[in-house]
């Protein structure tokens, strides 16, 4: 398969299978465009086929044509182009691999001190009741973790919420408990730990500094668009109150290992200015996502905005290769792309690792698949008591992946991705082996705006 495209005055190619990006100039271009359009399965082309283009009438009298075609025909044999994809032929083996937990999400407080009106977790409820985890639970789960991650050595901890500085002494206890257990099971565990920052203070930040290998900061935007969403219960905003303590938090942390994670909506659709606002404040590690809800949610996504959210990506990346021109630049993790190492094939394939490699925990010490799914009694999977007592879910979440996707299967970012959120293809399909349409186009944009500003590096 392959993926051509035009972004900001530069003309790609994408070879998903081994992926190869080809710069092309505009005659590359089409005659690429014409190959394709000759040959529905790509994989297929043989050299011979190739040379008989040269007889038909696009190719008559064209001799620069003639020599483009030839040099796509080296590529090919080369496995640079239209290359054979062999992702499906080790499924089996990824289907087949034991379940090693490596990753949890420890609900250390179901409750929360703000409001936000897109909250999935319902103000830190999720569905249920408000509870803080005990350090007993927490324990039960480090031990689960420890007992469960087979020989990997690094294992990785998030205190997530509602609002997790609401119990930081558990937070603290477990922190203490996890390190005095690394050297007795060789394991190291990496902590991290997503705040809305209300309880931020100096004595927290120190805290956070030494233990936590990430934090993640809440904060939408500029004043108003934060304050519409993430306003205390009184209805008054929480901006002023957080931006001080991040900007400190973030400081204190030398401009790394954090960032700031904001949520769009229809109410700021022209989000890029909240990420360069985040820029202008002296943030350089940030996050914009887009929100999820249902059909009835004002503030919900839909399909005719994507139009306005891709001219707003491009817009994002335009001003980002500026800004690195100016050397006043700052990461966007969405187009953080990584085209020599990125994640092994395996991994591709296997996607986030929900319900097999990383497990949600409730404050009473259930499990589920992720925190998107916690409060969904078809996905409760165990408890830190008995384990994990229906491995049938984990089963499930194993076989999706992006062959077990129609829709997956001739996407080309389908490798950048791995699939997608399987809890938004169950909220808005009740289906794991569905897509969620919308942020499928929403992430084709970001991975082709993302693989643009290599190019544009690149040739600088």
């Amino acid at each position: 398969m392959v993926h051509q495209y035009k972004n900001n005055g530069y003309n790609i190619a994408i070879d998903v299978s081994s992926g190869g990006i080809h710069l092309l100039d505009d005659e590359s271009y089409e005659v690429l465009a014409y190959v394709k359009e000759k040959k529905e399965e790509f994989e297929d082309f043989t050299a011979e086929e190739l040379e008989s283009y040269k007889k038909e009438a696009y190719f008559h009298n064209q001799e620069e044509r003639k020599e483009i075609l030839d040099e796509f025909i080296e590529l090919i044999q080369a496995e640079q182009l239209f290359s054979k994809d062999v992702s499906e032929e080790i499924l089996p083996q990824v289907a087949e691999r034991k379940t090693v937990v490596k990753a949890l999400c420890l609900h250390i407080a179901h409750d929360c001190n703000l409001a936000c009106k897109y909250c999935f977790a319902e103000e830190g409820e999720y569905h249920g009741r408000r509870a803080l985890m005990s350090y007993e639970v927490g324990k039960k789960a480090l031990d689960f973790l420890i007992a469960n991650s087979g020989t990997r050595k690094n294992l990785e901890v998030d205190f997530f919420g509602g609002e997790p500085l609401m119990n930081l002494e558990v937070v603290k206890e477990l922190v203490e408990y996890g390190r005095s257990q690394e050297s007795l099971h060789n394991k190291v565990f990496r902590f991290t730990l997503t705040t809305n920052g209300v309880l931020l203070n100096d004595e927290t930040i120190e805290f956070l500094n030494q233990e936590m290998d990430n934090v993640v900061l809440s904060l939408d935007g500029r004043k108003e668009v934060n304050d519409r969403m993430r306003p205390f219960r009184n209805g008054k905003g929480s901006y002023d109150l957080i931006v001080p303590k991040f900007q400190k938090l973030a400081e204190s942390r030398n401009q790394e290992k954090y960032y700031i994670r904001g949520t769009f909506t229809r109410d700021n659709l022209d989000f890029s200015k909240d990420v360069l606002h985040f820029a202008d404040l002296g943030f350089e590690q940030m996050s914009m996502e887009p929100v999820v809800g249902g059909e009835d949610d004002p503030y919900a996504i839909r399909e005719e905005d994507l139009g306005k959210i891709k001219d707003e990506y491009d817009k994002l990346a335009q001003i980002m290769l500026r800004r690195e021109e100016e050397r006043n630049s700052f990461n966007f993790f969405h187009f953080m792309i990584d085209l020599e190492g990125g994640p092994c094939l395996s991994k591709r394939l296997s996607g986030c690792g929900s319900g097999t490699e990383y497990l949600a925990v409730t404050p009473w010490g259930d499990f589920y698949p992720c925190h998107q799914f916690v409060g969904q009694e078809e996905f409760l999977m165990g408890n830190v008591e008995e384990g994990i007592v229906r491995a049938e879910i984990a089963d499930d979440f194993r076989r999706c992946n992006v062959f077990s996707k129609e829709e997956c299967k001739k996407c080309f970012a389908k490798y950048y991705c791995s699939g997608g959120c399987m809890a938004n293809s169950y909220n808005f399909h009740k289906d794991l082996f569905k897509s969620y349409e919308i942020g499928c186009e929403m992430q084709r944009k970001r991975v082709e705006c993302g693989i643009m500003m290599k190019v544009a590096e690149k040739i600088k």
